[in-house]
Formats: structure tokens, C-alpha cells, sequence
């Protein structure tokens, strides 16, 4: 008689091969992307199928069209900036531009450093990596967090902000499948004074999402996700990956 682990693992070796067939039978009916119009597909059509780009490049931020980021000042000149307007240092309060000392060590130019990241998924303990213990990130590539389909979960970044204020930084992540661009992700993290004693770190959660659910949907994914701002300034950037599965 056949276990059950055998019959499992033709089954999900059938489900692999047919996803396989699916993904050439679409490759070899493709002309060219003016020949796709249905909004399953658009995933694809930023895809040069003959030579794939670097997923690094892809991971660059949107700009807003005729956004123009604004002149930059350090922070004394934002606590001297217009000192009798009430409305504009009500905003430079809320931003804590004029509250705490700065534990900013100039010793490190950084001016944000990502300390941690954590997978948060609806009753399920977190997953915490923290970046600053040696070899995080090359653990985060080569070890792939597995997320059962159709679960709701959400990122969470701690930073610190040092030096100056950090403006629009902005979370941006590229995931691929087989070789194949299945998503693009951009969320505004916000604007920030550098941390103080009183907030000595940042955290932000993103949105909550949904994992996708049923047999193509199944497998491995390869992602790079960045941390940028206004400036188009790369605060860390990093290659991981993750399974979509039945199950934990």
C-alpha cells in the first residue's frame, strides 16, 4: 500500500510539472506584450522574456508624475525655520524636530539603519530577524519563510534614524517566480526625525495582505526588497525568499 507521504509527494510533484506546462504553453503562444490585454497577465508584460533584468533594478521606487522633492535642510535649519509661524512649528513638533536629545553616533554616517524585520501572520508566533547580528541577510535568502495560502500576515521594520531628517522613506519590493515578475510593491513608510532617548526607534507595520491561495499558486518565490527614500537613496537592500504552501 502507498503511504500517505509517498502519494503526497507525487502529488505535489504533478502539481510542479503541470504548473511547468501552464507557464510554457502561455510563453509559446505570446507574440509580443500589444498581443496581451487581460489584467491576469499584466504581471508579465514588464517582462522582457528573451533577457530577464536584474530584480535590483526593478525594485526602483514610483515617483508621483511632477513630484519634485524639496530643498534640503539640515536639522538646525529646520528648528530655526520661520520660528513665529505657530502652524509650521505645530509640524515640526508633531515631527519631533524640537523634542529629545539625539542618540545619533557620529561614528556612523548611516542615516537610517534597519534593525530588524519581522513576519507578523494572524495566530501564528512572529518571525523576527534582526538585522544587526552577523549574516541576517544572507540567512534571510537562503533560509525561505514558508506562508500557508491563504493566511492574512503583515511586515514590521524597526529603524533608527540618525544625523538628519529622513524624508519619504518608502519600502519597495519586486517578487518573481520561476523567472517570471508576478508582483510589485511600493508602501510609504513616512518621514522621520533622527531618534532621540525618548524614541530611540521607529516601527512601522505594512498593510495587512492575504497569501495567495490553490495549486498554481503554490511553491517557491524569490524576492529583493529595498528600503529608499525622496532621494532615491538605497538604505539597505536585500534578496530573500518564501514558500506558499497548503500548510505550516
Amino acid at each position: 500500500m502507498v503511504s500517505y507521504d509517498e502519494r503526497r509527494s507525487r502529488l505535489d510533484k504533478y502539481e510542479d510539472e503541470l504548473l511547468q506546462d501552464l507557464e510554457y504553453s502561455f510563453r509559446s503562444l505570446c507574440l509580443g506584450p500589444e498581443d496581451l490585454t487581460d489584467d491576469l497577465f499584466q504581471p508579465l508584460l514588464s517582462e522582457d522574456l528573451s533577457t530577464p533584468p536584474d530584480m535590483a533594478d526593478e525594485a526602483s521606487a514610483e515617483r508621483t508624475p511632477g513630484f519634485k522633492v524639496g530643498e534640503k535642510k539640515t536639522l538646525d535649519e529646520y528648528q530655526k525655520l520661520d520660528q513665529e509661524d505657530e502652524a509650521l512649528n505645530r509640524w515640526k513638533a508633531s515631527l519631533g524636530l524640537a523634542a529629545g536629545e539625539s542618540i545619533s553616533d557620529p561614528n556612523d554616517s548611516r542615516m537610517c539603519i534597519i534593525k530588524s524585520l519581522a513576519l507578523e501572520v494572524v495566530g501564528r508566533p512572529n518571525i523576527t530577524i534582526d538585522l544587526s547580528q552577523p549574516g541576517a541577510l544572507e540567512t534571510l535568502k537562503g533560509k525561505p519563510f514558508t506562508i500557508k495560502e491563504g493566511c492574512q500576515y503583515q511586515m514590521k521594520a524597526v529603524f533608527v534614524v540618525q544625523h538628519q531628517v529622513l524624508s519619504g522613506l518608502k519600502y519597495v519590493q519586486v517578487t518573481k517566480r520561476k523567472g517570471i515578475r508576478v508582483s510589485k510593491d511600493q508602501e510609504m513608510i513616512g518621514s522621520y526625525p533622527p531618534s532621540t532617548k525618548d524614541k530611540p526607534v521607529y516601527e512601522k507595520k505594512f498593510a495587512m495582505e492575504e497569501a495567495p491561495a490553490g495549486m498554481l499558486a503554490r511553491g517557491h518565490y524569490e524576492a529583493v526588497s529595498r528600503f529608499v527614500d525622496d532621494d532615491e537613496h538605497c538604505h539597505l537592500e536585500f534578496a530573500w525568499s518564501f514558500d506558499i504552501s497548503k500548510d505550516w
